[in-house]
């Protein structure tokens, strides 16, 4: 039996023993596909995702070739010294603010800054992260990510703002993600969930991108024209509900 091709890489990565959460990798792969829809990456086969639900003393950046079903990378990464210490759980789009923003990014050019190779990243949703230019939010390496950290205080040290990540992958992570790829940072944050557009269900989520290749059981692996994610749409949480529920984005209980 052919069962979702989104599910099948979840599960062959072993996304959840690494502690990904199943929404993360539902809603990543939905703003994903709906940025590659839109003709807004140009790197079409790498997702990042940073999945904040879990606390920074663990591995919680993974960044995905979901072309080559390939977990590139498992590592630490920072949030906003002002979203909290050992997890995130506030988050602005604002200037100064000190603290992470949420969703859908799109990764720019690098360059050599304060921090040494540094990537660029544009927010893609509007009141949400589209300050991340104006901030400075970049990916860069920073000596206080470092399990060492973890070992001293119980957390590793905190960014103002940026996904910053270990010194000794940057290199190799920036080069996978610059000039066009999508990074999703999330949280199980009810007001995020309920104000993204790019969360929302609807039909411009068709996945008409030859992306992933299918999983047949016993059988071999062989490529598609679709990625099948209604697996997994299914269980998400019904945004318009949310919405009535959450106070808004901009409030002080959102940011």
């Amino acid at each position: 039996m052919v069962r979702s091709n989104t599910a099948m890489l979840y599960d062959s990565l072993q996304l959840g023993t690494l502690g990904l959460s199943t929404d993360a990798f539902m809603y990543g792969i939905q703003g994903f596909q709906r940025l590659l829809n839109a003709g807004r990456l140009q790197n079409d086969s790498v997702l990042a995702i940073v999945d904040f639900s879990l606390p920074s003393s663990q591995k919680r950046l993974f960044v995905i070739d979901v072309r080559n079903s390939k977990l590139l990378f498992n590592t630490l990464v920072s949030h906003g010294r002002n979203s909290g210490k050992l997890n995130a759980v506030k988050f602005s789009n604002k200037l100064n603010s000190n603290m992470s923003s949420l969703g859908f990014y799109i990764t720019d050019n690098t360059y050599i800054g304060e921090h040494g190779l540094s990537l660029r990243l544009q927010g893609a949703e509007k009141s949400i992260n589209d300050n991340a230019m104006r901030r400075g939010i970049v990916m860069h390496g920073a000596s206080y990510v470092d399990e060492s950290f973890v070992d001293n205080q119980g957390y590793i040290g905190r960014s103002l703002g940026c996904p910053a990540i270990p010194e000794e992958v940057k290199e190799d992570v920036i080069t996978a993600l610059k000039n066009g790829a999508c990074l999703f940072i999330y949280s199980a944050n009810p007001n995020y969930i309920a104000h993204s557009k790019m969360l929302q269900r609807g039909k411009n989520v068709a996945m008409n991108t030859p992306v992933m290749p299918t999983f047949h059981a016993n059988a071999a692996v062989r490529p598609v024209q679709a990625l099948d994610i209604s697996a997994f749409s299914a269980q998400l949480p019904d945004v318009s509900t949310l919405k009535e529920q959450a106070p808004g984005i901009n409030s002080p209980t959102a940011m």
